[in-house]
Protein backbone atom coordinates (compact mmCIF):
# COMPACT_ATOMS: atom_id res chain seq x y z
CA UNK A 1 0.00 0.00 0.00
CA UNK A 2 1.23 3.47 -0.85
CA UNK A 3 2.47 5.39 2.17
CA UNK A 4 1.16 8.56 0.55
CA UNK A 5 -2.45 7.38 0.50
CA UNK A 6 -4.46 8.66 3.45
CA UNK A 7 -7.31 6.15 3.63
CA UNK A 8 -8.86 7.92 6.60
CA UNK A 9 -9.00 11.08 4.54
CA UNK A 10 -10.57 9.27 1.60
CA UNK A 11 -13.34 7.88 3.81
CA UNK A 12 -14.08 11.06 5.75
CA UNK A 13 -13.96 13.13 2.57
CA UNK A 14 -16.40 10.89 0.71
CA UNK A 15 -18.83 10.66 3.64
CA UNK A 16 -18.70 14.40 4.29
CA UNK A 17 -19.31 15.09 0.61
CA UNK A 18 -22.32 12.76 0.62
CA UNK A 19 -23.64 14.43 3.77
CA UNK A 20 -23.30 17.88 2.20
CA UNK A 21 -25.15 16.73 -0.92
CA UNK A 22 -28.03 15.50 1.25
CA UNK A 23 -28.01 18.75 3.24
CA UNK A 24 -28.22 20.84 0.05
CA UNK A 25 -31.14 18.73 -1.13
CA UNK A 26 -32.97 19.00 2.20
CA UNK A 27 -32.36 22.75 2.31
CA UNK A 28 -34.39 23.35 -0.85
CA UNK A 29 -38.16 23.31 -0.15
CA UNK A 30 -38.87 22.86 -3.87
CA UNK A 31 -37.01 19.53 -3.83
CA UNK A 32 -39.20 18.21 -0.99
CA UNK A 33 -42.31 19.45 -2.80
CA UNK A 34 -41.23 17.50 -5.87
CA UNK A 35 -40.58 14.38 -3.80
CA UNK A 36 -44.10 14.58 -2.36
CA UNK A 37 -45.48 14.85 -5.89
CA UNK A 38 -43.39 11.81 -6.88
CA UNK A 39 -45.15 9.85 -4.13
CA UNK A 40 -48.57 11.14 -5.13
CA UNK A 41 -48.07 10.17 -8.77
CA UNK A 42 -47.11 6.61 -7.87
CA UNK A 43 -49.93 6.25 -5.36
CA UNK A 44 -52.44 7.48 -7.96
CA UNK A 45 -51.00 5.04 -10.52
CA UNK A 46 -51.42 2.01 -8.27
CA UNK A 47 -54.82 3.11 -6.93
CA UNK A 48 -56.20 3.28 -10.47
CA UNK A 49 -54.80 -0.10 -11.51
CA UNK A 50 -51.78 1.24 -13.38
CA UNK A 51 -48.29 -0.18 -13.46
CA UNK A 52 -44.88 1.37 -12.90
CA UNK A 53 -41.95 0.95 -15.27
CA UNK A 54 -38.37 2.10 -14.77
CA UNK A 55 -35.20 2.43 -16.84
CA UNK A 56 -31.62 3.60 -16.75
CA UNK A 57 -28.09 2.63 -17.79
CA UNK A 58 -25.27 1.06 -15.78
CA UNK A 59 -25.65 1.89 -12.10
CA UNK A 60 -28.92 3.65 -12.91
CA UNK A 61 -30.19 0.41 -14.45
CA UNK A 62 -29.38 -1.34 -11.17
CA UNK A 63 -31.36 1.35 -9.34
CA UNK A 64 -34.24 0.94 -11.81
CA UNK A 65 -34.32 -2.79 -11.07
CA UNK A 66 -34.17 -2.12 -7.33
CA UNK A 67 -37.12 0.27 -7.63
CA UNK A 68 -39.26 -2.34 -9.40
CA UNK A 69 -38.41 -5.33 -7.23
CA UNK A 70 -39.29 -3.47 -4.04
CA UNK A 71 -42.84 -3.16 -5.40
CA UNK A 72 -43.24 -6.68 -6.78
CA UNK A 73 -41.51 -8.14 -3.75
CA UNK A 74 -41.76 -6.31 -0.47
CA UNK A 75 -40.11 -3.41 1.29
CA UNK A 76 -40.49 -3.91 5.04
CA UNK A 77 -43.40 -6.26 5.67
CA UNK A 78 -45.54 -8.68 3.70
CA UNK A 79 -48.22 -7.22 1.45
CA UNK A 80 -49.66 -7.91 -1.96
CA UNK A 81 -47.31 -7.18 -4.88
CA UNK A 82 -47.68 -4.01 -6.90
CA UNK A 83 -47.20 -4.00 -10.67
CA UNK A 84 -43.71 -2.77 -11.51
CA UNK A 85 -41.05 -3.73 -14.05
CA UNK A 86 -37.57 -2.50 -14.89
CA UNK A 87 -37.23 -2.31 -18.66
CA UNK A 88 -34.22 -3.93 -20.27
CA UNK A 89 -34.00 -7.70 -19.70
CA UNK A 90 -30.96 -9.21 -21.48
CA UNK A 91 -32.86 -11.05 -24.21
CA UNK A 92 -34.82 -7.93 -25.13
CA UNK A 93 -31.75 -5.66 -25.00
CA UNK A 94 -29.67 -7.86 -27.29
CA UNK A 95 -32.56 -8.41 -29.71
CA UNK A 96 -33.52 -4.76 -30.04
CA UNK A 97 -29.93 -3.51 -30.02
CA UNK A 98 -29.12 -5.87 -32.86
CA UNK A 99 -32.21 -5.07 -34.93
CA UNK A 100 -32.88 -1.40 -34.14
CA UNK A 101 -29.98 0.00 -32.13
CA UNK A 102 -29.24 0.52 -28.45
CA UNK A 103 -31.16 3.80 -28.31
CA UNK A 104 -34.44 1.92 -28.84
CA UNK A 105 -34.15 -0.67 -26.06
CA UNK A 106 -36.43 1.04 -23.54
CA UNK A 107 -38.90 2.74 -25.88
CA UNK A 108 -39.80 -0.43 -27.78
CA UNK A 109 -40.36 -2.41 -24.59
CA UNK A 110 -42.46 0.38 -23.14
CA UNK A 111 -44.52 0.61 -26.32
CA UNK A 112 -45.19 -3.12 -26.11
CA UNK A 113 -46.11 -3.28 -22.43
CA UNK A 114 -47.41 0.04 -21.14
CA UNK A 115 -50.83 1.63 -21.47
CA UNK A 116 -52.35 5.00 -20.77
CA UNK A 117 -52.33 5.76 -17.05
CA UNK A 118 -49.14 3.84 -16.32
CA UNK A 119 -46.01 5.42 -14.87
CA UNK A 120 -42.37 5.58 -16.01
CA UNK A 121 -39.38 6.40 -13.82
CA UNK A 122 -36.22 7.30 -15.73
CA UNK A 123 -32.82 7.56 -14.07
CA UNK A 124 -29.92 9.40 -15.66
CA UNK A 125 -27.11 11.19 -13.85
CA UNK A 126 -26.53 13.44 -16.86
CA UNK A 127 -30.11 13.71 -18.05
CA UNK A 128 -28.91 13.06 -21.58
CA UNK A 129 -29.14 9.26 -21.98
CA UNK A 130 -30.58 8.86 -25.47
CA UNK A 131 -32.35 5.58 -24.79
CA UNK A 132 -34.08 7.07 -21.72
CA UNK A 133 -34.99 10.18 -23.73
CA UNK A 134 -36.65 8.01 -26.38
CA UNK A 135 -38.54 6.11 -23.68
CA UNK A 136 -39.88 9.43 -22.38
CA UNK A 137 -40.92 10.43 -25.90
CA UNK A 138 -42.81 7.14 -26.24
CA UNK A 139 -44.38 7.61 -22.81
CA UNK A 140 -45.71 11.03 -23.77
CA UNK A 141 -47.29 9.61 -26.92
CA UNK A 142 -48.98 6.86 -24.88
CA UNK A 143 -50.26 8.94 -21.98
CA UNK A 144 -47.79 7.40 -19.52
CA UNK A 145 -46.78 9.82 -16.76
CA UNK A 146 -43.07 10.31 -16.18
CA UNK A 147 -40.67 11.16 -13.37
CA UNK A 148 -36.95 11.67 -14.00
CA UNK A 149 -34.28 11.34 -11.30
CA UNK A 150 -31.35 13.35 -12.58
CA UNK A 151 -28.15 15.16 -11.61
CA UNK A 152 -25.85 17.98 -12.72
CA UNK A 153 -28.03 20.46 -14.68
CA UNK A 154 -30.78 17.94 -15.46
CA UNK A 155 -29.91 17.66 -19.15
CA UNK A 156 -32.57 17.16 -21.80
CA UNK A 157 -34.77 14.99 -19.59
CA UNK A 158 -35.40 17.83 -17.15
CA UNK A 159 -37.79 19.53 -19.55
CA UNK A 160 -39.24 16.30 -20.94
CA UNK A 161 -40.46 14.75 -17.70
CA UNK A 162 -43.79 15.47 -16.08
CA UNK A 163 -41.73 15.80 -12.90
CA UNK A 164 -37.95 16.13 -12.70
CA UNK A 165 -35.93 15.81 -9.49
CA UNK A 166 -32.37 17.02 -9.99
CA UNK A 167 -29.78 16.10 -7.36
CA UNK A 168 -27.44 19.06 -6.65
CA UNK A 169 -24.21 17.19 -7.41
CA UNK A 170 -21.78 16.85 -10.30
CA UNK A 171 -20.40 13.30 -9.95
CA UNK A 172 -22.30 10.11 -10.71
CA UNK A 173 -21.49 8.52 -7.34
CA UNK A 174 -23.05 11.33 -5.28
CA UNK A 175 -26.02 11.56 -7.64
CA UNK A 176 -26.73 7.82 -7.54
CA UNK A 177 -26.40 7.75 -3.74
CA UNK A 178 -29.20 10.30 -3.57
CA UNK A 179 -31.25 8.46 -6.19
CA UNK A 180 -31.33 5.28 -4.11
CA UNK A 181 -32.39 7.26 -1.03
CA UNK A 182 -35.19 8.85 -3.03
CA UNK A 183 -36.24 5.43 -4.32
CA UNK A 184 -36.37 3.94 -0.83
CA UNK A 185 -38.33 6.89 0.51
CA UNK A 186 -40.90 6.94 -2.28
CA UNK A 187 -41.47 3.21 -1.78
CA UNK A 188 -41.98 3.73 1.95
CA UNK A 189 -44.42 6.57 1.28
CA UNK A 190 -46.43 4.44 -1.14
CA UNK A 191 -46.58 1.57 1.35
CA UNK A 192 -47.62 3.89 4.18
CA UNK A 193 -50.54 5.11 2.07
CA UNK A 194 -51.66 1.84 0.50
CA UNK A 195 -50.75 -0.54 3.34
CA UNK A 196 -51.00 1.52 6.55
CA UNK A 197 -51.36 -1.66 8.60
CA UNK A 198 -47.68 -2.36 7.89
CA UNK A 199 -46.70 0.73 9.85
Amino acid sequence: MSENLNLNGVWTGALNDASQTLARFLGDPEQIKNCVRFSEMLIETFQTGGRAFSCGNGGSHCDAMHFAEEFTGRYRKDRKPLGALALGDPSHVTCVSNDYGFNEIFSRQLLGLARKGDFLLGLSTSGNSENVIRAFQAAREMGVRTVALLGRDGGQLKSMADLAIVVPAQTSDRIQEMHIKLIHTVIESVERCLFPENY
